[in-house]
């Protein structure tokens, strides 16, 4: 019997009021955080720019300042400088927002606009096959960053956007990136800290370590019920053109009724078409 990650409830409860999904867990400075005078210019700016999430996409100048860790009067010289290059935007009502400079920036990265141009095709095509929610996601530290997502109107609800942020473990993608990472970075990521979200979500190192060998022996993650009771998701890795593994799509189906074994080939299909778009070449027989 395959071990996915439902296999066996978590013995740990989901806790009373799990963190927004969008919200990076380093978004708010530590009572440790130094102060403006210690911190240095790039920290600084830095910290203006973490200020806003999916949660606070537009800030006064004052909770700028209080979500940084910063100077009212420091606050207000780097967002002016920031605001001048066009990295955020001053409404008409005083409110700032991430400007269009910063999405200009960001189209560069590789992993960013230019592997979702890349993969839309193939996400459309693993849409059309199934009507469901169809994600692409990349690593980033601990954490799975949502890079595309298509969504049916009668699809099974999710808590993803694009740039939307969850913890390895818990989901698909995330596994499927994780089984497929350096195994000194495996290691210590199993041992922990593992939050839970539902009471099926993993938490147990040992329990992770054989699910993630299921993963590389099959070469697909099937996450059932670790951030929503009533959603189940199949991922397959993404391979660059040396063959590591770069990023990771997957389908999210109702949990109830989800036919695991249709959905497996049509993501590892997916998967495939994205890999050699970005110059994979499959051994032959593999």
């Amino acid at each position: 019997m395959p071990i996915t990650a439902d296999t066996v409830p978590s013995p740990t409860p989901p806790p009373s009021s799990p963190r927004s999904p969008s919200l990076r867990y380093s978004s708010a400075p530590a009572p440790s955080t130094p102060t403006s005078a210690t911190r240095s210019a790039p920290d600084r700016l830095l910290a203006v720019l973490a200020a806003f999430d999916h949660e606070h996409p537009a800030l006064c100048l004052t909770d700028i300042s209080r979500r940084a860790g910063l100077t009212l009067t420091t606050t207000h010289r780097l967002v002016g400088a920031l605001t001048e290059w066009g990295a955020l935007e001053r409404d008409d009502s005083g409110v700032y927002h991430v400007g269009l400079r910063l999405w200009e920036v960001a189209a560069l990265a590789p992993r960013g606009l230019a592997l979702r141009q890349i993969a839309l095709p193939y996400l459309e095509d693993l849409y059309e096959a199934t009507h469901e929610n169809v994600q692409l996601a990349v690593r980033d530290g601990g954490e799975v960053v949502y890079i595309e997502w298509l969504s049916g109107r009668s699809a099974v609800g999710v808590h993803i956007r694009v740039g939307a942020r969850w913890p390895l473990h818990a989901t698909g993608v995330g596994l499927a990136l994780l089984a497929h990472g350096d195994p000194d970075d495996q290691e210590e990521y199993c041992a922990g800290p593992l939050a839970a979200f539902t009471p099926y979500t993993i938490t147990d190192p040992a329990r992770l370590r054989r699910v993630l060998a299921e993963v590389r022996r099959t070469g697909v993650a099937v996450s059932s019920r670790q951030v929503t009771d009533d959603a189940l998701s199949v991922a397959a890795p993404v391979r660059g053109r040396d063959g590591a593994v770069v990023a990771a799509v997957s389908v999210v189906v109702p949990q109830d009724g989800a036919q695991v074994p249709v959905l497996v080939p049509a993501v590892r299909l997916a998967a495939r078409g994205i890999s050699r778009g970005l110059g994979w070449q499959p051994e032959a027989g593999s």
